[in-house]
C-alpha cells in the first residue's frame, strides 16, 4: 500500500529539483524545508562503496564536529576507584562502578554516550544485549573506551559524534540542527567528508563515495554534490 504524502511534505519536495547541488545551495534549501513543528536535526546520508560484511570494509569511527551537534549530551562513565570522582568533576552526568552497570541492567538509560575505563570493559561484556542494538557500547574505536576520562567527556559534550557504516554501507548521522546557519551546517558536513575519507576502511574497492543526501529530520532529501564538498576548503567555509 502506497504511503500517503502530506500536503506539507508535498509542498516541501516540489522544491527540490532532481540534481546534486553545491554544498552550501543543499543546506540553503535544508533549512528552508525544515518546517515541522520541533527543532529538527539536519541529518547526512551517506552511501558507500563497501560491504561492511567483510573485516575490511567496515567503517566505524568519531568526528568532532566543529560547530557542536546543537544537542545536550548526557556522558555517563563506569570507572572504579578515584577514576568515578574524576569522571564527575570533569563533567559527566552520571558516574558509577559495579551499581551503575546494575542500574543499566534494570533499564536505565539516561544517558547519550557511555565512556569506560579498560579494566571496566570485561565486567560491562555482559550488557552487551542491551547497549549493542543501540549503539552504546564502549569501544577504543568509537574513543569511548579510554583511561583520559576529562578528554574524553569534554570532547563528547562539545560535539564530538561516534558513527558507523550500517549493513549496507551507508553511513546516517546527525550533523546539527537544521536552525543553524547553514555555513556552520557546511563546516560540521566538511569535518564529517574529511573524517570518512580519513578512515576509509583498506578492503574498499572501486569508488568509494557513492551518494550523499542531506535533509531535515521531517523534510525531503536533497542530494550534495560530493566532488565540490571535497574540493570546498574549511577556510573557505568560515
Amino acid at each position: 500500500m502506497a504511503k500517503k504524502v502530506s500536503k506539507r511534505l508535498k509542498a516541501l519536495l516540489e522544491k527540490v529539483e532532481d540534481r546534486p547541488y553545491e554544498p552550501l545551495e543543499a543546506l540553503t534549501l535544508l533549512k528552508e524545508t525544515a518546517t515541522a513543528k520541533f527543532p529538527e536535526s539536519a541529518e547526512a546520508h551517506i552511501r558507500l562503496g563497501i560491504d561492511p560484511k567483510y573485516t575490511d570494509q567496515q567503517l566505524r569511527t568519531t568526528v568532532i564536529l566543529p560547530k557542536g551537534t546543537g544537542q545536550t549530551v548526557r556522558v555517563a562513565v563506569i570507572a572504579r576507584g578515584e577514576k568515578v570522582a574524576e569522571a564527575t568533576n570533569a563533567g559527566a552526568d552520571l558516574s558509577g562502578s559495579e551499581e551503575l552497570i546494575d542500574d543499566i541492567q534494570k533499564g536505565m538509560m539516561d544517558f547519550d554516550v557511555l565512556i569506560a575505563t579498560p579494566d571496566m570493559m570485561p565486567k560491562i561484556a555482559k550488557l552487551g544485549r542491551l547497549l549493542g542494538p543501540r549503539g552504546l557500547m564502549p569501544s577504543p574505536k568509537g574513543g569511548t573506551v579510554t583511561t583520559d576520562l576529562p578528554t574524553a567527556i569534554e570532547e563528547f559534550k562539545a560535539g564530538k559524534l561516534e558513527f558507523r557504516a550500517d549493513k549496507s554501507g551507508i553511513v546516517h548521522v546527525q550533523f546539527g540542527k537544521a536552525g543553524f546557519d547553514p555555513q556552520d551546517l557546511l563546516i560540521n558536513l566538511k569535518a564529517l567528508q574529511e573524517c570518512i575519507d580519513r578512515n576509509k576502511p583498506s578492503g574498499a574497492k572501486g569508488r568509494y563515495w557513492r551518494t550523499l543526501y542531506v535533509s531535515a529530520t521531517m523534510g525531503p532529501s536533497i542530494e550534495v554534490d560530493i566532488s565540490a564538498l571535497r574540493d570546498y576548503k574549511l577556510a573557505e567555509a568560515e
